[in-house]
């Protein structure tokens, strides 16, 4: 096994192909899958299940993975500390649900780090790819809410996957409008209110199960319905379509502006919001670190 063999594999996941990652390691696609196979024969498992559409990682290959970007990663860390004496360069990822206080605690971070040379990654993204990017350790951790309703289901997923979750603070639920929304000057809303309103939600791709929304109260029936894939677009169309997103209350002014107000809902719901980590392993100092930075975010925003 060489590190070379490590990288191809963390490559063709990357990629999503061997075809792909050959060209992107600039090398043909039969030397690298003799590579890939000679690593299989050694390690003695499947580490890629292929297929017509390409190939996916074995149950045995998504373990592997985990200790090869950690092996990988760590050998990086080791040539950049110690050859021609630079620095190293310090590698920290996070994956979340859309939450304006991920973005604030992360420019923390960054800021604190306060260094020239980094690789920082921040993924807004789907409900079940957070889970799967921690699971994989493509991203040190996840920050997503559990519900009374989606609790159980996440779960037996977080289970499923080898993870633990913390809890980071518990939030009533709040619809986000524009400042000029009629609910805007209201003290509090039921959901009754938002029927002549369009509903936002964020898509969840191919597991688009209610339990997996991002929104409270997802299977409460509604006339009119956008679903986006990302921030910025869905408060473009709650200021340009007063339209309204159920979500838990915490803005910020410096990141999102001030035309997005939120408003208090009706609701017994709550939204515990938790960040995900492998089981068994300890966080490392970027991810220490970002931990108190969210902390610290949260506490002055709600003390």
């Amino acid at each position: 096994m060489t590190l070379q063999q490590l990288r191809y594999i963390i490559e063709i996941v990357e990629s999503g192909s061997i075809s792909t990652a050959a060209q992107r390691l600039f090398i043909s696609q039969p030397s690298l899958s003799k590579a890939v196979a000679e690593l299989e024969k050694e390690m003695g498992i499947p580490i890629f299940y292929r297929s017509s559409r390409g190939v996916v990682l074995s149950e045995e290959g998504t373990k592997f993975l985990s200790y090869a970007r950690q092996v990988v990663e760590q050998a990086d860390l080791l040539e950049q500390q110690y050859k021609n004496g630079t620095p190293a360069r310090r590698v920290f990822a996070v994956s979340s649900q859309h939450y304006a206080f991920v973005v604030n605690a992360f420019v923390a971070l960054v800021r604190e780090y306060g260094k020239e040379k980094y690789e920082f990654t921040l993924r807004e993204s789907r409900t079940f790819d957070i889970i799967e990017d921690v699971r994989t350790q493509r991203s040190e951790l996840g920050v997503l809410y559990f519900s009374e309703f989606n609790r159980e289901v996440l779960l037996h997923a977080l289970e499923n996957a080898d993870l633990k979750f913390t809890p980071l603070f518990t939030a009533k639920p709040h619809v986000f409008v524009s400042r000029k929304n009629p609910l805007a000057a209201r003290k509090s809303v039921c959901l009754g209110d938002l029927s002549d309103y369009p509903r936002l939600t964020y898509e969840q791709g191919n597991n688009n199960s209610f339990f997996y929304a991002e929104e409270l109260h997802s299977t409460q029936e509604s006339p009119k319905n956008i679903v986006v894939t990302d921030r910025a677009t869905l408060f473009n169309l709650l200021i340009g379509l007063d339209g309204y997103t159920i979500s838990s209350g915490v803005l910020s002014s410096d990141l999102n502006g001030d035309q997005i107000v939120a408003v208090p809902l009706e609701s017994a719901e709550r939204m515990e919001i938790v960040y995900l980590q492998p089981q068994g392993r300890p966080l490392g100092e970027m991810a220490e670190r970002y931990v108190a930075q969210l902390r610290a975010y949260i506490a002055g925003y709600t003390g």
